[in-house]
């Protein structure tokens, strides 16, 4: 208990003096995640959009199928995205394997579909309420689509900030395709598996600390947004 003890209160101070190791593994860490969502969110939700509006041939299958990969494992997409960046692979030639760019696009592929998906739902949603209405104006889906999206802003915030989450948790992808190298791609997942394998409690705890701070404020974020959205629909 008193080694514990000893290693929360070192925590504590590495948290509180923001500096050395820890400062820059929350960095890049934030600097990765960011990236993922922020592409991710550029490529879900037109796709979710899309998806909700248009009516083609194998819409359904489609929308299963994006549904299925919102629980994606991520020790699947870092494999998958391991053998195509690998030196044998088809991208190899780019030498991407182990850096941070890497772990963008395990993130990405992960969070990709969380978004297109919860962003399909929320603009189908509002089609189904608002069909009529557009169409009286002469605005068929192809015309409705920035409409509804920039009607449904605050519930796809919602649905980036549910993939920013995940993205900032995510731990067995990066691990495979960043390598978890010392000062390159040390992410705040990985160097808490590591440091508590190492015994260095202080800087896992830390990490720790950090990552769950960041949890909270996300679903505090969360929480946020649903209540404005829920007080302008009222108004």
């Amino acid at each position: 208990m008193t080694d514990f003890g000893a290693a929360f209160q070192a925590a504590i101070t590495l948290v509180l003096d923001w500096e050395g190791d820890l400062a820059e593994i929350v960095s890049l860490s934030l600097r990765i995640s960011l990236t993922a969502v922020a592409v991710a969110a550029v490529v879900g939700l037109p796709l979710g959009a899309a998806l909700a509006l248009f009516r083609f041939p194998g819409r359904k299958i489609l929308v299963v199928l994006l549904n299925a990969l919102m629980g994606l494992p991520p020790v699947v997409v870092g494999l998958v995205v391991y053998l195509m960046l690998s030196r044998a692979g088809p991208l190899g030639v780019l030498g991407l394997l182990f850096t941070p760019l890497a772990m963008t696009i395990a993130q990405m592929i992960l969070i990709t579909p969380i978004i297109a998906a919860l962003a399909r739902q929320v603009i189908e949603d509002l089609w189904d309420e608002y069909a009529e209405q557009l169409q009286s104006f002469g605005a068929g889906p192809g015309r409705a689509v920035t409409a509804l999206l920039w009607d449904a802003r605050f519930s796809l915030l919602t649905a980036v900030l549910a993939g920013f989450g995940r993205a900032s948790a995510e731990v067995g992808a990066v691990m495979i395709v960043g390598g978890n190298i010392d000062h390159v791609t040390r992410v705040m997942t990985t160097s808490i598996a590591l440091e508590v394998s190492k015994g260095d409690l202080a800087l896992a705890l830390g990490l720790g600390i950090v990552l769950v701070t960041l949890s909270v404020a996300v679903n505090a974020a969360v929480y946020l947004v649903k209540d404005a959205a829920q007080k302008r629909q009222l108004a």
